[in-house]
């Protein structure tokens, strides 16, 4: 965006202000453009092949570019050069600014009023009459992202009309509820409560109009329009795909570069010869091949060269790969070089971190300090009035119907963080007999039911995450709230990332910061795993008892009246943190299945 529309941070535009997003400027409200009128020629690309490959279902087959959102406008030479990220004016109704002397309505009693206009109404310096107008905040939309204008002359008259007087916005009282506004015709007298938009099909059938893309894009849609208040925190969710950057093993890159030579191996080695000693008849004959693989052992050389994966093979699922990278740490505190800027992993030795007499620490089988990490993220849709939540594996869903970013683009916004984490692994034993518990069993029975009340709610058929998942999850955000009172950093700014790999039994939780910024974070964050026994027994006691207990305690998703399904023993009271920090939308929690609360002891993982 131009410096006098208004600036945005770059990570916003993926996170906040992103494609579709409707944005308040100081002057004028304003929808946030798709990416075909974004200068991609000059921004910059960001390299993450794994989330490219994540990412080549939504795009069509092949693997998309990911590029930076552009910088604020540049001068070049003296002339403006226009490289910022297009906005159009939206919506194109409005009302003044100031209320009009207050009157009487037809029922009696005081109220205010605004005239509401159309934008082709309006004057060249935006104003009607000489009077200052801001854009209503009401617009219709659907949850597949489309947005248009509430036709307000079709809502006043309760259908087709001929009428086209003056309209008006009148508010009785000071509260401002949807009850109390209603939109009505001088010239007719024909008024109708603004609240009668929220009826399923009031507003009509959605137009599919998708004003981000040019006021004439449109695509066909059968979604009833619903009223969405364009200020609202359910009028943008983005739906973004992140992964860690994995650097490939030293001895897999070597092999990876010398692959011309190393494939005789691979293929049958020298008539008469092992793989080893036609690995060393090479060497022998390629000094530069002697040169790359000195530091390894030649039966390791073999190994790799015969576990190699071809390029068109499938990649391993993102988080799979980070479990795996993660565990695979080897032991030490991280002061060894060099150190990779993008990863950089040393499991901490059991003596630093263990407490004696920490039951609780028992079941924690390792803790690995992250000491470099760098998270790449993608903005590839977004949704209106509910989010898209992650699949079981915690990745992004392919099987949604999501707002299109462009009309033909190859490429989505991404940005690149870095910083700093701790990972912790649960006993995988200890973690596959607590579910094995029939106090365990009839929990997550319940929770159970809860997402298939959600389902049936949203019209989807989304599998429950597990009882591991919830777990885990839930104990990822009380730790959120034990590390930040200490570490340095806010609860908002610690994110997490939630490992399940039920085959293999391994379970672990990943809390880390990152910024934007090329040196990434300073290392306050990654100096708690020294202090991660403390930390958890900290988090296990908050867990016990909530301030809205026991009414939190006792909440019940299957049944819920305040439809929380998703939701066991949990409420802002205790585990919900920011939308900043959970993957998960706040989603799949329960205390009761970390620590005893009140009225269901026997389920907790932690005793």
């Amino acid at each position: 965006m131009t410096e006098e529309r208004g600036v945005i941070r770059r990570s916003q535009a993926i996170t906040t202000f992103g494609v579709g997003a409707l944005v308040d400027l100081p002057e004028h409200s304003a929808i946030i453009g798709g990416l075909d009128g974004w200068p991609d020629r000059t921004q910059e690309e960001i390299r993450e092949p794994r989330l490219a490959a994540l990412l080549t279902g939504i795009n069509g087959g092949l693997p998309p570019r990911l590029l930076a959102p552009p910088t604020v406008p540049e001068f070049v030479r003296g002339r403006r050069r226009q490289v910022g990220v297009p906005a159009f004016r939206f919506p194109a109704w409005f009302v003044e600014r100031q209320p009009r002397p207050p009157d009487v309505f037809e029922g009696g009693g005081p109220r205010q009023s605004r005239r509401l206009v159309p934008r082709s109404a309006l004057d060249g310096s935006f104003r009607f009459e000489k009077h200052p107008v801001v854009a209503t905040r009401f617009v219709a939309a659907c949850p597949r992202g489309h947005l248009d204008d509430i036709d307000w002359y079709h809502f006043v008259h309760k259908g087709t009309s001929p009428c086209r007087g003056q309209l008006s916005l009148d508010e009785r009282g000071t509260v401002g509820d949807l009850s109390e506004l209603a939109a009505r015709c001088q010239s007719c007298r024909s008024r109708r409560v603004v609240a009668r938009a929220r009826l399923p099909g009031v507003l009509g059938t959605c137009s599919g109009r998708r004003p981000w893309l040019g006021s004439n894009s449109r695509e066909s849609c059968s979604e009833k329009a619903r009223l969405l208040i364009r200020t609202a925190t359910n009028a943008w969710f983005p739906q973004i795909a992140s992964v860690l950057s994995l650097p490939r093993p030293p001895l897999e890159q070597a092999v990876e570069d010398h692959w011309e030579d190393l494939k005789l191996v691979a293929a049958s080695g020298g008539p008469g010869m092992e793989p080893v000693a036609f690995l060393r008849f090479l060497k022998e004959n390629k000094p530069h091949l002697a040169n790359a693989l000195e530091p390894f052992d030649d039966a390791l050389v073999v190994a790799a060269i015969l576990g190699r994966k071809p390029p068109d093979a499938e990649p391993a699922p993102p988080k799979v790969a980070e479990l795996h990278a993660l565990l695979a740490a080897p032991e030490g505190f991280g002061d060894d070089i060099p150190v990779h800027p993008d990863f950089h992993a040393r499991r901490l030795p059991n003596r630093v971190w263990r407490r004696a007499g920490s039951s609780a620490a028992e079941r924690v089988a390792s803790v690995i300090q992250v000491h470099r990490l760098r998270e790449v993220q993608a903005l590839v849709g977004f949704t209106r009035f509910e989010a898209v939540t992650r699949g079981v594996d915690g990745e992004v869903a392919t099987d949604v119907k999501r707002a299109a970013l462009g009309l033909d683009t190859d490429w989505f916004p991404a940005v690149e963080n870095r910083g700093e984490g701790v990972f912790l692994e649960l006993d995988g034993a200890a973690v596959k007999a607590w579910q094995r518990r029939k106090a365990v069993r009839a929990r997550v029975a319940l929770l159970g039911e809860g997402q298939e009340r959600w389902n049936s709610r949203s019209g989807r058929n989304d599998p429950f995450v597990g009882g591991a998942t919830v777990m885990l999850h839930t104990l990822s955000h009380l730790l959120i709230h034990a590390v930040s009172l200490t570490c340095g950093y806010p609860a908002a700014s610690i994110r997490e990332r939630i490992y399940r790999d039920a085959e293999n039994g391994r379970y672990g939780l990943l809390l880390y910061t990152a910024s934007a910024d090329s040196e990434g974070t300073l290392g306050g964050l990654v100096e708690q795993a020294r202090r991660i026994a403390d930390h958890l027994e900290a988090a296990l006691d908050a867990a016990r008892l909530c301030s809205n207990d026991p009414i939190c305690a006792h909440h019940r998703p299957g049944q819920s009246l305040e439809e929380r399904w998703r939701h066991g023993a949990a409420c802002h009271g205790c585990v919900l943190v920011a939308e900043t920090s959970c993957e998960m939308r706040n989603d799949d929690l329960d205390r009761a299945l970390v620590a005893p609360v009140i009225g269901c002891e026997d389920a907790a993982f932690f005793r």
